[in-house]
């Protein structure tokens, strides 16, 4: 395997692949999945560079994109990459104040902007800003606003850059190109505080296709990987470029909210995903299930178990099935498991990674039960994704896999921190150098902030340990391990557990609002609106029990004591979540203080 800087990758690809695709996307006019070919991807990266050379865009210079995916996007970064600049990736539903934060962190001139949303915020940041300066928008049918003169589409901007001197200039900075150069800036959530970029250089993910190829024998250019996750989140975005690398097509869908009908017609057998994405798959299989009577419902069941019992006892322990067991399997294997599969759309599955938070042990079983072939991993923006992933075989259920060649992994003995060290791991964060400092230890171990434990080369994770609660009667919580098994729950959407310096857990409650109002019609449960129903005394009554149910196998001071279901859901825009929908722990105490306050009263 030829391993290409980012800046010459597409090119070389172009060149052995031809007129094979590169991209698909869905256009927006006629809804129908288009093909981009390599060389038509490569010609227009080509021209977006001598467009960013014509502007006066300078080696090093940041260069932001606050955009939903797009084969323009990636576009843009490769671009970028030919230029030795350094694409600043900003979330689509990042508000005007996150936009701008971001803009002189990075000290971005140029902006390219996505749709209407990203282009109001986006102008209005540059009206105040003294930094941004450029504006170039992806889609033709927004509607720029009428005092805006320095604005271009980017149809109309690549146009501009097809001359010599453009093309001389971007030739010559591709020939200067060194795998030290900082590749991109990405920024993190700021669950805790203020973004942090991450600085990448080229080597670093260098090293990324190095190790994935020595563990992901199982892929090659002939698999079809789904983008999913936004590409300004380090898991598709390292994901993106690895599959380029390889050689396969990527599928950009650029709406979340069109996922499930775009895996139906696109039928990936490669998509990255959080667990939130499973969680709907396995409560939907389960409320199938519970629909299903008399044989069927024993089918389903007896299908689950088999599954589990050869995938996990046997498969996945390099073990011979029994006759029987390998026999039920296989006529499950190609007719329930393949009809659920289909109904989803994953029926030509490869692998399906699963990271950026932790995914329950028994949704997880369940769905290696039916032959989906999830990957659990582990990752940060600061080791540049993947520290750890499943192996084919041989993988521990409760673990997030075995630790990647050539990254060293450590647990701290004083508080059983992941330390991890490599040539993935980031360079510095950017502007901040004593933020930089207090995440290296002196021999160069990156702090990533998660307690584990190591067992061989399998991690575990057992919390975040920054989000360690000790109650006022000195007992230590885990709530994410609390949050994961009561969320499980079909009525339950979100769950944030409350017990820092409290006398007990208590928990805020975002439930799953059409299955609570489907429950409430079966049982003739009569209400107003919405915040009716989650106060109502059989909702709640029916609730304790769920509850309860779900915490059996915790100690007593773990268990949530009292809970308030919340009338309405937590939100980006109400500042509850993180663009990457991870919950903003101190803004939810804050804000609901007094509803939290309120469940102390004795």
């Amino acid at each position: 395997m030829s391993y290409y800087h980012l800046a010459i990758l597409p090119h070389r690809q172009a060149q052995r692949y031809g007129k094979r695709t590169a991209l698909k996307y869905r256009d927006e006019a006629d809804k129908k999945w288009k093909n981009i070919s390599w060389r038509k991807f490569s010609d227009t990266i080509m021209r977006t560079a001598w467009a960013m050379a014509e502007l006066g865009v300078q080696e090093t210079d940041r260069i932001g994109i606050y955009s939903q995916n797009t084969p323009e996007y990636l576009m843009t970064d490769f671009a970028s990459f030919a230029n030795r600049c350094i694409p600043v990736s900003i979330y689509a539903t990042a508000s005007p104040e996150q936009v701008e934060y971001i803009v002189n962190d990075a000290q971005i001139h140029v902006l390219f902007v996505g749709d209407q949303f990203q282009y109001n915020n986006a102008f209005k940041v540059q009206q105040q800003s003294d930094v941004l300066k450029h504006l170039i928008i992806y889609n033709p049918d927004v509607i720029i606003h009428p005092t805006d003169k320095s604005s271009i589409f980017y149809q109309d901007f690549i146009a501009v850059g097809e001359n010599s001197h453009a093309e001389v200039l971007v030739k010559v900075r591709m020939k200067n190109r060194k795998e030290s150069d900082i590749a991109c800036i990405i920024y993190t959530s700021g669950t805790t505080g203020e973004p942090k970029g991450v600085v990448l250089p080229h080597s670093s993910y260098r090293k990324v296709f190095e190790i994935h190829d020595i563990r992901l024998t199982m892929v090659s250019d002939k698999d079809l990987s789904m983008n999913f996750l936004p590409l300004a989140h380090v898991f598709e975005k390292a994901w993106s470029y690895y599959a380029l690398h390889v050689g396969m097509t990527i599928a950009v869908n650029k709406d979340a909210k069109e996922i499930q009908k775009s895996i139906k017609q696109v039928k990936p057998t490669i998509m990255c995903s959080v667990p939130r994405f499973w969680e709907k798959v396995y409560a939907g299989v389960q409320e199938k299930i519970e629909e299903s009577k008399g044989f069927m419902r024993w089918l389903y069941t007896d299908a689950i178990k088999v599954g589990r019992k050869y995938r996990l006892e046997y498969y996945n322990e390099g073990k011979m099935a029994p006759f029987g067991t390998k026999l039920k399997y296989i006529l499950y294997n190609n007719t329930i498991f393949r009809a659920v599969k289909t109904v989803i759309g994953i029926q030509k599955g490869n692998m399906f990674p699963c990271a950026g938070a932790p995914l329950s042990d028994n949704i997880n079983e369940f769905l290696q039960s039916l032959n989906i072939p999830i990957v659990i991993g582990y990752g940060l923006t600061e080791t540049n994704a993947t520290v750890s992933f499943y192996p084919p075989k041989h993988f521990t259920i409760n673990s997030v896999g075995t630790i990647m060649p050539d990254l060293e992994v450590r647990i701290d003995p004083a508080n059983n921190e992941i330390l991890v060290k490599g040539e993935t791991v980031m360079r510095e964060y950017y502007n901040k150098p004593e933020e930089t400092a207090k995440v290296f230890t002196e021999d160069g171990f990156f702090r990533t902030g998660d307690a584990g434990k190591l067992e061989g080369s399998t991690l575990s994770l057992t919390e975040r340990i920054k989000d360690l609660f000790k109650t006022a009667n000195g007992k230590y919580i885990a709530p994410q391990a609390i949050e994961m098994v009561v969320g499980e729950d079909k009525f339950i959407d979100t769950v944030v557990v409350i017990a820092d310096q409290r006398k007990f857990v208590s928990a805020l409650i975002v439930p799953d609002y059409p299955a609570l109002e489907t429950y409430a019609k079966e049982h003739g449960i009569a209400y107003g609106n919405i915040e009716e129903l989650v106060n109502n005394i059989e909702i709640l009554r029916m609730m304790d029990g769920r509850i309860e149910m779900r915490q059996v196998k915790f100690a007593p001071f773990e268990k949530i004591k009292r809970y308030k279901l919340l009338s309405e859901p937590f939100t980006m825009d109400g500042g509850e979540l993180t663009n990457t929908l991870k919950v903003k722990r101190k803004f939810i105490n804050e804000k609901y203080k007094d509803l939290i306050d309120s469940m102390y009263v004795d």
